[in-house]
């Protein structure tokens, strides 16, 4: 099913000028750095910023929407977590996707339009050489695998725990990485010490 069936899909806010930040008293805003690969955007990792009128609230997300990064390689999707407590201000030129939620999960969502054969669709019809730009069309009319929502809901868990997997690994791997370094040194200094009695 086309992507423009299952969910609404406009701009971010566009800002005039740089934002300012402003940790006591602005808005959360979510900007193109704020996607890290398809990890979830949660609430924590956003930064306040200052704003001379409240943006409309087309602009802005409260949780269970997904954002897809237009601008850039590679055009991937995040889920915005639900555990947002206020909402917060997206800015272009990320696009805002409003799934229709007797339809699609967000979480899912974000995951199909992430997938190797989705990713291709949109890198054939991206435009630009330097600035390489998927247009809100080409990704309204991406098709999307359509199961019911049970199924739906599994295999956005089952991808959640292999990305939580996947850092995990990295964790431990990082560790092991230490833990080898230290006795490294320490086997050198032994044999230095040995060698200098």
């Amino acid at each position: 099913m086309h992507l423009c069936h299952l969910c609404h899909i406009n701009s971010g806010y566009t800002t005039t000028r740089r934002l300012e930040p402003a940790p006591a008293d602005g808005l959360p805003a979510i900007q193109l750095g704020d996607l890290h690969g398809d990890a979830p955007i949660r609430a924590e990792t956003l930064y306040r910023y200052k704003f001379e009128t409240r943006p409309p609230d087309r602009y802005l997300v409260q949780g269970g929407e997904v954002l897809f990064k237009s601008r850039g390689d590679p055009s991937i999707a995040s889920v915005v977590s639900t555990t947002l407590v206020e909402p917060a201000v997206v800015i272009l030129p990320l696009l805002i996707l409003r799934p229709r939620q007797e339809l699609v999960r967000g979480d899912y969502l974000a995951w199909a339009v992430n997938q190797p054969d989705a990713q291709r669709r949109l890198n054939r019809e991206a435009q630009g050489t330097s600035l390489r730009m998927v247009p809100k069309t080409v990704l309204e009319r991406l098709d999307v695998p359509l199961p019911d929502l049970d199924t739906q809901g599994r295999i956005a868990a089952i991808h959640a725990l292999t990305q939580q997997e996947g850092r995990l690994l990295h964790t431990l791997a990082h560790r092991r990485q230490q833990r080898t370094g230290l006795m490294l040194r320490e086997r050198a200094t032994l044999t230095q010490h040995h060698a200098n009695d």
